[in-house]
Formats: structure tokens, C-alpha cells, sequence
């Protein structure tokens, strides 16, 4: 398998843990905030399971075959649930860190992929850093 087929996997294990710290928080979320955050953590995780899709379909794309199995996320992952019920701006502040290591790991990918001579995937990436970005800011200017 080549690297860059490993470390798209290992990115789908991480999208998948994220996947259910997002569906904690909006199960669990309380306060003044939460309407807005409920729909906030919603809109996430729904964005993650197309991230999700689209990093498996990536995967076979490239002749690899995607993990699929739960054991198999928790084992590869380098992101780690979130057993806990944290109080709802943590659960923002944990979501922002989240993103911002699944921004440098995606670069670092995308920057090998582009070496790699393999175009879609620098882009697929870069596309998705971008959006990540742009929802870091607005994470940044609920907290100022």
C-alpha cells in the first residue's frame, strides 16, 4: 500500500473519532447556549460524515481499500474520544483543537500527495482545510 493510501486511512480513523466527539457534544450539551450549539455540533458532524465518504471513496480511488470497522479507527487513530460530558465551551474549545490537528495533519498529507505527483488528493485536502479555516475563525469570534 502506498504512503499516501496509509495516511488517508489513518486521517479516516481520525475523522471517525471526531465523528463521535461531535455526536457527544450534541447529545450532551447544556446551558444558555444550547440551541445554538446543539445546531452547531450537528452541523459539523454532518459535514465530518461527507468528509468521512469522501476520504474512503479517495482511498479506493487509489486502489486502496478503506478501514471500515471500529477497531480498526480506534487502533490507527492518532485522535482520541472524548469519554467525557465537558461543559459546553470546553466542548467548543476541544472541537477547535480538534480541527486545528486535523488542519496540520491534512497539509502534511496534501504536501506529500502533491509530491507524489497526485493532484486530487493535495486538492481534496486543501479544499477541506480551507472550510475548516474559515469555522476556526468563527469558533475564534464567539470567544473574543
Amino acid at each position: 500500500m502506498n504512503k499516501t493510501i496509509q495516511e488517508l486511512d489513518v486521517l479516516l480513523a481520525d475523522f471517525h473519532v471526531f465523528y463521535q466527539n461531535l455526536r457527544n457534544y450534541h447529545w450532551n450539551v447544556t446551558g444558555p447556549q444550547f440551541f445554538q450549539l446543539h445546531e452547531f455540533f450537528e452541523k459539523l458532524y454532518d459535514g465530518v460524515s461527507e468528509h468521512i465518504d469522501n476520504l474512503a471513496e479517495r482511498i479506493l480511488t487509489l486502489g486502496g481499500k478503506p478501514t471500515h470497522t471500529l477497531k480498526g479507527y480506534l487502533a490507527m487513530a492518532t485522535l482520541k474520544e472524548d469519554e467525557e460530558t465537558p461543559e459546553a465551551m470546553t466542548m467548543v474549545d476541544r472541537v477547535a483543537e480538534t480541527m486545528k490537528a486535523l488542519n496540520k495533519r491534512m497539509l502534511e498529507i496534501a504536501e506529500h500527495a502533491g509530491e507524489q505527483g497526485d493532484p486530487g488528493t493535495a486538492m481534496m485536502l486543501e479544499d477541506l482545510v480551507a472550510s475548516y479555516e474559515k469555522t476556526l475563525w468563527m469558533i475564534r469570534a464567539t470567544r473574543s
